[in-house]
């Protein structure tokens, strides 16, 4: 899924890219992708693009005059920009954005669920949309005390995967944060000491921090399908941690896995296994 690094780079990339072309026409062959109806997407035409920014894990679009477009890339969407002009049998094409100097900006989704989202919403309206009104801060560069934010009965694991709580991070880099702090992913918000508050707020700035200066560095354009992320823990279940050099242990769930170290996050307890469990019952 792509957070807040990866949507970080894309939107600098593509903005730098696209910054002053003029849309020459847009259509939305994913019929279920465009959550909006007025304006029309026939309004984009011949309206330059003005730049690209983040929010959280969404994209703004911004175009001159009164118009914005809203794009989340959900689970498994990707926002790239293309010299040509799609296939009309590109099945994974969920929104064009044609140029009139030829390029095309294409939000693209892969795999089936087709969950990747797009908006066309007037400019003096865009801070009332729901998504974005519900976010929390932003979790870098610079997000508030972290003691006072997850200040919460829930474990840390969902908290700071909660959008409203804290915008940008998700199970990628959750576990990479939380195995930089040295904390279990288990512990509960309101149960952080004033140290581990600092430590996980630290650890959290300087992951992403890191991510985003490695994208710096590797990606250009055209964006790949699959970003080369610097991952150290998640996924990365099997093999030593890069700290201590123990064992990096998952949880398994239906829809996915978190990894932690029980070394340096669980005073070395294992942590239940979801699918053993299920067995046993």
């Amino acid at each position: 899924m792509p957070e807040l690094p990866e949507v970080e780079i894309t939107a600098r990339r593509i903005g730098a890219a696209v910054t002053g072309g003029v849309v020459e026409s847009a259509l939305a062959p994913g019929v279920n992708a465009l959550k909006t109806y007025d304006p029309p997407l026939s309004a984009l035409e011949g309206v330059p693009i003005a730049g690209i920014t983040r929010r959280g894990k969404l994209f703004e679009i911004s175009l001159a005059g009164e118009l914005a477009l809203l794009v989340h890339l959900m689970s498994a969407g990707r926002l790239q920009l293309f010299d040509t002009r799609a296939s009309v049998r590109d099945r994974t094409s969920r929104l064009l954005v044609r140029l009139s100097d030829g390029r095309e900006l294409r939000l693209r989704e892969f795999g089936t669920k087709q969950r990747a989202w797009v908006k066309l919403l007037r400019r003096e309206t865009i801070a009332e949309e729901e998504t974005l009104a519900e976010l929390g801060p932003e979790a870098w560069p610079d997000p508030p005390a972290f003691e006072a934010l997850l200040d919460e009965p829930r474990p840390l694991y969902a908290l700071l995967r909660d959008q409203r709580v804290i915008a940008g991070i998700g199970r990628s880099w959750v576990d990479e944060i939380l195995h930089a702090a040295r904390i279990s992913p288990f512990k509960r918000g309101s149960d952080l000491e004033p140290d581990e508050g600092r430590r996980l707020r630290e650890a959290t700035v300087a992951r992403l921090g890191e991510a985003i200066a490695h994208y710096e560095e590797t990606v250009a354009l055209p964006i790949p399908d699959k970003l080369p992320m610097p991952l150290k823990v998640h996924r990365q279940n099997g093999r030593p941690c890069p700290r201590c050099g123990d064992r990096l242990e998952a949880v398994f769930y239906e829809d996915y896995v978190m990894c932690y170290c029980p070394t340096c996050q669980t005073d070395g307890k294992l942590l239940k296994d979801r699918r053993l469990s299920r067995l046993l019952k």
